[in-house]
């Protein structure tokens, strides 16, 4: 019998109070009997039901997802059912007995009973059982799937009640708006026409969403209370609660029920490390693309946010927030905020590169190293095979080197050190701002529940203690055994003993322990690669310099340079990944209590490893390349092999850009796009191709008719936001700590980030599960992590100028030993004179007469006393002034930006003005609204008294059988 015919049958009073389940009838070809119609108000055949975001009654939204795994045999198909039910607990604990759970009572495609399960899955099944029971006596209405078109996964649908969100919204203190209307204060004078102008030049830019334009007006906002409902517009119930916070009050629901058939209490974090669940996740809106698509907030965001068509648009944060809560929109509007700084860095660090460019002939120093008639004979730069060379021939470097070793180096570092610390301020005041916007002020997070593995580690503590306790109790009555067995009872039946057991340092100690060993361990395999590369430099350099002919000998240096770095790049790629997945377990032996604890453990730890990853090159190459090389004829080596590496002519700052350069770029190219765009381009192909193989006849038929959640069950899941800040922080060390060697590191970062922000909007709209809404007040540990950054900046930069660039030995020979004022003569200062008749036996080349004639003095960049000095070959006073003066360079600077940045930070007030004002307006009008309403409660009283003195009136004048007979007194009647 067709559904319309059977449906036709009924009685028309009947249809407007019956409902027949289209929805599944349509998706499982089953047509229910008469006696399992439900009530309801309406058949709604094109409710949207159909596409898995509402209950089958076409009425009730789906707020949660749990997927499950159905362990039963290929072929049996059993039917959908769904389980609803009221608030009251008898109600809900007669439904529990009378609704068959999966694996229980259920019956096949043949009517026959499924064989029994294992003992695993029976564990898992009871499990489900008493959660899902214990979901229902906490108010949920709940609605399970097993029949669908992803083989051998159930779900279990999750609604929750006006009632049960009024009563959590108290609990969790959200705040809500009320029906009050106020006027934000609005600019006035000539900050006003300020504002107008400028949005009226950034409209183009704006996205086209109602959440972004300028609201002159606010609603306010107080925490929810059920006695105070008549504050809120309820008109319309069914939006009062938009999506996000409906999933993140059943995730509060759901984190805090438990089972307790299990040897300890589990809730839905514990159900899923334990294979109880496979999955847990709110729906998305709807779908993004389409003609025929309902339009819904998640398509709103894929056109205006993440779309690369929208590049040059702001970011609609207040509509991220209220799809992805707060935490994800404080994320986004940080990754804005310091992308929109990036640009005045990116104008002045182009600005930088420029006047290098431009006066890079007219440099001296430069212009003497090019000059062939100086005819300066340099020193072997290694043993033996080496042999002279001119000074001419590094004339290509010593240009380069100009291009970012120049007076205006020194200006731009300090400029970035105040840019960190205005953006920094900046941030703090968007914050701010934001805070208010979105009714966070006065937020205090509250410390959240104990994660699975702490509760484990305390009952298997407490048990141990009752397993020796039991051992000194052998020979004590059989009343105390006894109760010493109930104890253990209650232990097994899941009550939480948190509150008198804890994890002491004592119980951490291995962990602690371990992480110490293990850290240090993985910082001394990043110094042994870094010391590997500078092995191969020298060894390469070394049989390229013996086996290449004079016009290939000039380019080894750079072609050494590169290939070391494309080899760092690599291993700092790779470590990444593996100091990331070292860090989480490292994280998960110490077994932080909470949530929080165990995300700022793990920021810390991967953080500490990263950096020392990603920097442990560069800091070898401005501090240490060139130090310690020796001079010639008494070279330092390294296991009595290689000689230490010593830089080029014109200094280590050419080939510290180089170094920075490419692994900057080199990570964000590689590690922060293609891994991103292809990883979970692949991850797809790979799920598209096994649920071809699963049912390769009718699988686009699949794909059409897929509800949502089993569309958003094939998504990525949600791993946190700890991958997208690091290597944002990681970025932002490239752009501030040696922003000295490299004046268009903001320029690059600039770019990367315009393309990162669409690229994470899209994988956060089109690739991931929709993640639970989490409110938050600021972006955590990350901050003080930013601060450190900023203030280690200034010191590594500090040093760079003063020890790796040739800055000061330039001062200091302007100023002290210049004999006309000019640069001239400067390359000559800086260089050494060494006798070739001082080589230690077997360091001498073997081609004296490589050049042409006879080498007899040549020279080596140092500061050193001639070979026809008393002291020869000692140090010269000339490197100890130079000394003193970079010391002092680094003194003056660095104290001397610290305090422009603690001045920038003083004079930027943390809290806008007029947020200030707003928040002060609030609580007036806060305490405005509640005195009106004690006013209007005290009048309505003093009325009912003023009717009862006037009813008892009666009763005084004509005696009491008048007051009793009178039908204005209420026990008239009687």
């Amino acid at each position: 019998m067709r559904v319309n015919e059977k449906y036709s049958t009924l009685p028309a009073e009947d249809r407007s109070v019956h409902i027949i389940n289209i929805c599944a009838i349509e998706d499982i070809g089953y047509l229910p009997s008469e006696g399992t119609l439900l009530n309801s108000l309406s058949v709604d055949p094109d409710a949207e039901c159909k596409h898995g975001l509402y209950f089958r009654d076409g009425r009730r939204k789906v707020d949660y997802i749990l997927v499950y795994h159905p362990k039963r045999p290929s072929g049996s198909r059993t039917l959908a059912r769904r389980v609803q039910h009221s608030d009251a607990a008898p109600a809900a604990r007669g439904a529990r007995q009378d609704q068959p759970l999966p694996g229980k009572g259920s019956v096949g495609a043949v009517g026959s009973p499924e064989p029994p399960m294992d003992y695993h899955e029976d564990d898992k099944r009871f499990r489900r059982e008493e959660y899902e029971g214990n979901l229902l006596e906490a108010g949920l209405e709940l609605e399970r799937d097993e029949d669908t078109k992803i083989h051998g996964v159930g779900f279990v649908k999750i609604h929750a009640p006006w009632n049960v969100l009024c009563r959590e919204a108290e609990f969790l203190k959200l705040k809500m708006p009320t029906k009050k209307l106020y006027h934000i204060n609005e600019t006035r004078g000539l900050l006003k026409k300020i504002n107008s102008v400028l949005q009226k030049i950034t409209d183009p830019i704006q996205p086209k969403v109602a959440e972004h334009r300028p609201q002159t007006t606010k609603r306010l906002s107080y925490p929810f209370s059920r006695e105070k409902q008549h504050l809120f517009d309820l008109s319309d119930k069914d939006s009062f609660f938009d999506s996000k916070t409906r999933s993140t009050i059943v995730y509060e629901i759901l984190k805090r029920t438990t089972c307790t058939k299990a040897k300890y209490s589990m809730g839905i974090t514990s159900l899923l490390a334990n294979g109880v669940y496979s999955a847990a996740y709110p729906l998305h809106d709807g779908d993004y693309e389409g003609e025929n698509v309902d339009f819904n907030d998640r398509k709103l965001l894929y056109q205006e946010w993440a779309s690369y068509g929208v590049f040059y648009k702001y970011q609609p944060i207040d509509l991220v927030r209220k799809y992805f809560g707060e935490k994800i929109g404080l994320y986004f509007a940080w990754l804005g905020v310091y992308t929109q700084m990036l640009i005045p860095a990116s104008v002045v660090g182009i600005i930088v590169f420029l006047y290098g460019c431009a006066t890079v002939d007219d440099n001296i120093p430069s212009m003497e190293m090019c000059d062939q008639r100086h005819n300066i004979t340099m020193c072997p730069l290694c043993d033996k095979t080496c042999s002279y060379w001119k000074m001419s021939s590094a004339c290509a470097t010593a240009r380069a080197s100009h291009l970012f070793d120049n007076p205006a180096t020194v200006f731009f570092s300090v400029f970035m050190a105040l840019w960190a610390a205005t953006f920094m301020e900046h941030w703090k005041r968007k914050q701010m701002r934001l805070r208010y916007h979105w009714d966070l002020t006065g937020f205090e997070e509250e410390e959240d529940h104990p994660r699975a593995e702490y509760e484990a580690r305390v009952l298997e503590k407490s048990l141990r203690k009752e397993s020796k306790s039991k051992e000194k109790r052998r020979h004590i009555p059989e009343e105390s055994t006894n109760k010493w067995k109930q104890r253990v009872k209650t232990a097994m039946a899941g009550v939480k003993l948190t509150d008198k057991v804890k994890l002491t340092w004592r119980d951490r100690f291995p962990a602690y322990f371990t992480n110490l060993v293990s850290i240090v361990f993985m910082i001394a395999v990043t110094f042994a690669i870094v010391l590997g590369v500078i092995i191969y430099r020298i060894s390469t350099a070394a049989a390229l310099a013996m086996n290449s002919s004079p016009s290939v000998r000039s380019n080894i240096r750079v072609t050494v340079t590169a290939t070391a770095v494309i080899i760092n790049l690599v291993v700092i790629i790779l470590l990444d990944e593996v100091y990331g997945c070292i860090a989480r377990w490292l994280t998960k032996i110490e077994v932080p209590k909470t949530e929080k604890s165990f995300e700022e453990r793990l920021i810390f730890k991967a953080f500490l490893l990263k950096f020392v990853n990603s920097y442990t090159p560069i800091f070898y190459v401005a501090f240490f390349k060139g130090r310690f090389v020796g001079r010639p004829g008494d070279y330092v080596y390294i296991f009595r092999s290689f000689r230490m590496e010593e830089c080029a002519p014109g200094g280590c700052l050419m080939e510290l850009c180089i170094q920075l350069s490419i692994i900057m770029l080199g990570k964000q190219l590689i590690q922060n796009n293609l891994f991103e765009i292809g990883i979970p381009k692949m991850k797809k192909f790979i799920r598209y191709l096994r649920l071809r193989r699963q049912s390769p006849s009718d699988h686009d038929e699949y794909v059409k008719r897929k509800q949502r959640y089993e569309v958003d069950y094939t998504l990525e899941p949600f791993a946190g936001l700890t991958p997208e800040y690091m290597e944002m922080i990681i970025q932002f060390g490239f752009v501030t700590l040696f922003v000295a060697s490299f004046p268009l590191a903001p320029l690059f970062a600039l770019l990367n980030n315009i393309i990162e922000i669409r690229l994470d909007a899209k994988k956060f709209i089109t690739e991931l599960r929709r993640p639970v809404a989490v409110r938050a007040k600021d972006i955590g540990i990350w901050y003080n992590i930013l601060r450190g950054v900023g203030k280690l900046a200034v010191i590594i930069n500090a040093f760079v100028i003063s020890f790796t660039s040739d800055f000061i030995p330039r001062l200091v020979y302007l100023y002290m030993y210049s004999e006309n004022g000019t640069m001239h003569g400067f390359v000559n200062h800086t260089l050494s004179s060494f006798n070739v008749s001082d080589f230690q036996n077997g360091t001498a080349p073997n081609d004296p007469l490589d050049l042409g004639y006879e080498v007899q003095i040549c020279r080596y960049k140092d500061y050193r006393e001639p070979p026809w000095s008393e002291h020869k070959y000692d140090i010269s006073k000339d490197f100890w002034a130079v000394l003193a003066a970079r010391l002092a360079f680094v003194i003056v600077f660095q104290n001397l930006v610290m305090f422009m940045s603690d001045f920038v930070d003083w004079v930027i007030p943390d809290i806008p003005k007029d947020i200030s004002q707003q928040v002060h307006k609030e609580k007036v009008l806060m305490v405005e609204l509640f005195m009106r309403e004690e006013q209007g409660k005290q009048q309505l009283l003093d009325t009912w008294m003023e009717k009862d003195r006037q009813q008892d009136e009666p009763c005084n004048n004509h005696g009491p059988k008048a007051c009793l007979d009178s039908p204005e007194y209420p026990g008239g009647a009687l």
